[in-house]
């Protein structure tokens, strides 16, 4: 509870003074796949003047140096992906991968201003990997005009500064990388992501469908225009948001005024009903969760799409939560629950 609260804390503090030193030390201390055969540094950050854009960063203080011990390296080789050669990703092969046997992979995707190793500081999905036993890859994005780490997403978020820079295309290249170098089981391979990392979740489940069993979204959003999303399969969807998130609002809303409307979390889940071929209604399942510590019992009010012929589509909303919840300890193993019970036919 008391390392919990010092984490948001911090966290907290990020959203008013920004991460370019504290990103910088955390990405030193995180070991990334890379070419070379040598552990190479994965992209540390400069401190950078204060932004403008309401998007939050997540701090997750010296319990990233952690994350970044706990991974493993190797070599991309002169012929391995260019986009993996010129931007390597955190990976943590799980103490009990046996390479015969068809191993989940689980992609983890930080939220605006933090790198990979200080989202899994925050989530943790790198410790509960040796627990389930899935190969996890936790990338960084590219420093924007003010040395934040962010995702280009979609229209709403995070290109905030017009990089136009291809994300999906290095999502899809971690994808290739991995996949040639490990057992990965085809039929569970998933994305997670928090606010900006949130947004790129869904974006590529509507670009990789054919690939991505599902995806666990805290705080993100689809495609407002619900035509921008066609996926060639159906996906498994989870968007977990809390009702009072000031940053990326419950109801919609718009992230900076250079970039486009985003939908709410009620909106985001039709969408996906609706890609997923659901005949009814997004209902009250009677399940609640006690997802954050700082609120009074289960907080968290468990929905789902109804009638669905394809992957299960499902709102988790954290009553009273904001954009940074202060989670549980068992939060990587409940959203994993969700990712597990739900791989491709």
């Amino acid at each position: 509870m008391k390392q919990n609260l010092m984490t948001k804390h911090a966290m907290t503090l990020a959203i008013f003074w920004g991460l370019g030193l504290l990103a910088a030390c955390s990405s030193d201390n995180a070991k990334a796949v890379g070419p070379g055969g040598s552990t190479s540094i994965g992209g540390a950050s400069g401190v950078g003047g204060s932004t403008s854009v309401p998007d939050t960063a997540v701090d997750g203080g010296d319990a990233a140096q952690a994350v970044g011990d706990a991974a493993t390296t190797s070599d991309a080789g002169p012929d391995g992906p260019a986009l993996v050669n010129d931007r390597p990703y955190g990976f943590k092969v799980p103490r009990d991968y046996d390479a015969a046997k068809p191993t989940p992979l689980v992609i983890l995707f930080h939220a605006y201003g933090a790198t990979g190793a200080i989202q899994d500081s925050y989530f943790k999905l790198g410790d509960f990997a040796d627990t389930d036993t899935f190969l996890f890859a936790y990338p960084d994005g590219t420093l924007d005009s003010q040395q934040k780490r962010f995702w280009n997403a979609d229209d709403a978020c995070c290109d905030f500064y017009k990089t136009g820079i291809d994300d999906i295309a290095y999502a899809r290249a971690i994808l290739d990388d991995v996949s040639s170098r490990y057992n990965v089981d085809p039929k569970r391979i998933f994305i997670v992501g928090h606010s900006s990392g949130g947004f790129m979740a869904h974006r590529l489940a509507c670009e990789l469908s054919s690939r991505v069993a599902g995806i666990v979204s805290l705080a993100g959003a689809v495609w407002n225009e619900t035509t921008k999303c066609q996926p060639s399969a159906p996906i498994a969807v989870l968007e977990v948001h809390g009702d009072a998130d000031q940053t990326v609002l419950y109801a919609g809303g718009q992230l900076a005024t250079t970039m486009q409307p985003y939908p709410g979390a009620r909106k985001t889940v039709a969408t996906w009903a609706q890609n997923n071929g659901c005949s009814g209604a997004l209902i009250p399942t009677g399940r609640t969760l006690d997802l954050d510590t700082t609120l009074l019992g289960a907080e968290t009010k468990v929905e789902a799409a109804s009638g669905c012929t394809g992957g299960a589509v499902e709102l988790w909303t954290i009553q009273g939560g904001e954009h940074i919840p202060t989670l549980q300890t068992s939060w990587a193993e409940t959203i994993y629950g969700f990712l597990a019970a739900h791989p491709k036919p």
